[in-house]
Order: structure tokens, then sequence, then C-alpha cells
């Protein structure tokens, strides 16, 4: 069975999605993505979809629930890579992804969720301060 790896650096999870994402799949990562966070305990994943040419409104949806969820269990998301085009069929579809933060590559992803975990960290009184 298709997996799509999920790997930590540091206090995050980055996903890169390099296979054609079909509703299985999308169902496997959520279950593992949320499995991973609550054992590691981490507070930031990054999402990259830059080899995504296509993204239909169950894969849209399933986006969002996994940053819902995640946001549930006290991490944040970003999703990074959009395509042009998948953007454009995404606004078509009516999938705004609301609550979902984005940015244009995996560098600014990386900083977005550094700046969001150590803010939210010390907005919570955890004492550590994330570089």
């Amino acid at each position: 069975m298709e997996r799509i790896p999920i790997l930590r650096m540091g206090d995050i999870l980055v996903v890169s999605i390099q296979v054609d994402m079909h509703d299985r799949l999308a169902m496997t990562l959520q279950e593992e993505l949320t499995s991973r966070i609550v054992e590691v305990g981490t507070h930031g994943v990054l999402i990259d979809i830059s080899t995504l040419d296509m993204v239909d409104s169950f894969i849209g949806r399933m986006i969002g629930n996994i940053a819902d969820m995640s946001r549930i269990l006290d991490a944040e998301t970003v999703v990074v890579g959009m395509q042009p085009a998948v953007a454009i069929t995404m606004v078509e579809l009516g999938l705004t992804l609301s609550g979902v933060r984005t940015a244009l590559n995996v560098e600014r992803g990386m900083d977005l969720l550094r700046s969001l975990v150590g803010r939210r960290l010390v907005e919570d009184g955890d004492g550590r301060i994330e570089d």
C-alpha cells in the first residue's frame, strides 16, 4: 500500500506529498498524521503539495480536516507549494480552506510555523522558546 512519509524536524512534522492523491491515501494520511502528532507531541505540521497538479473537492476537504484536527491536537498547520492552477480550481470549487495557513514554499512555511509555534509556547506560558 502507498504511504506518504511523515518526517520529524525538531518540533515540526513535515509531509511532502510526492504521489497522486486519491481518497484512500488521503484518509490514511489523515489517520497517520494525527497519530504522529499525539505520539511526538509536535506543535507544527507542514504539508508540501507542490507536486499536486490537481486537488478535487474531497482532497481539498481532507487538507482542511487535517488542519482542523491538528489544531484540536495543539499543532499549527501550514500548507506550502500550491500551484496556481490548484488554487484556481479550489476557488472555483468553493473550497476556501478556512483556518489553513499557506506559504509559497517550504522555507517560508517553516519560518511561519516557527513563528506561530514560538508565539504559542510563550503565550501558553510553557517557558520554552523555539528557534
